[in-house]
């Protein structure tokens, strides 16, 4: 399945969305650019488990940050760009701005700790924005339960247009997540995908969207502006 858009329209212009998705753009081409040059720079702005377990310091951190907005390739790039762009305004719009922001950054961090747990020796160089979208994901599921998905689904040699529930559409991206992430434990990952990371940023999602959604309830004007 391939969502395309969702149904609900943002109420607010959500630029902290867009800029994220420009920051991701222009540093693959620079990575695309960077020719011969791009192992060193992934092996000095990647997260690598094994650095973080000999020890933290400022230099993972800022691997960290600069890792979620790396990608190995334009498949990559996009595949994430997409989900990014359909659930993101909305969660964009009812946190506000800034905490939007907030939490994506947060959110980031919470799926790379989550990965290095369950991965803590491994030396492969983990890049993408994945857990901090994985994080919205799990958001858009508590604040939007009702919305619905345009996806395209491939039936045989054809591919049909049509519209889901969010909540069906998020949840078995987030089973298959788990399942693979089952799979790895006690290896590398599967495919070379780092599921634990979608699974922390996911349940991270999940219980701020909680909060912000009983937080609504209480004050629905003046929370997450």
């Amino acid at each position: 399945m391939i969502p395309i858009r969702d149904e609900i329209k943002a109420r607010r212009f959500p630029y902290i969305n867009y800029i994220l998705i420009g920051i991701n753009l222009v540093v693959f081409i620079f990575e695309f650019m960077a020719g011969s040059h791009l192992d060193a720079i992934v092996n000095q702005y990647a997260l690598v488990p094994s650095q973080i377990t000999s020890g933290l310091d400022l230099g993972d951190m800022r691997s960290i940050l600069t890792s979620m907005f790396m990608h190995a390739s334009w498949l990559h790039l996009l595949g994430n760009m997409l989900y990014l762009w359909i659930f993101g305004d909305n969660v964009e719009d009812r946190l506000g701005h800034f905490w939007y922001l907030i939490f994506y950054l947060v959110g980031g961090f919470v799926a790379a700790f989550t990965h290095w747990a369950i991965n803590p020796t491994s030396v492969i160089p983990t890049v993408g924005a994945s857990g901090a979208i994985a994080a919205v994901l799990g958001a858009y599921l508590v604040m939007y339960p009702r919305s619905r998905v345009y996806t395209f689904i491939p039936i045989g040699f054809f591919v049909r247009l049509q519209l889901l529930p969010a909540s069906v559409v998020l949840l078995l991206w987030f089973v298959l997540q788990l399942f693979n992430g089952m799979l790895s434990i006690g290896g590398e990952d599967v495919g070379g995908t780092a599921f634990w990371a979608h699974i922390g940023g996911f349940v991270f999602g999940v219980l701020v969207g909680l909060l912000a959604k009983d937080r609504s309830v209480e004050n629905p004007v003046r929370q997450w502006s």
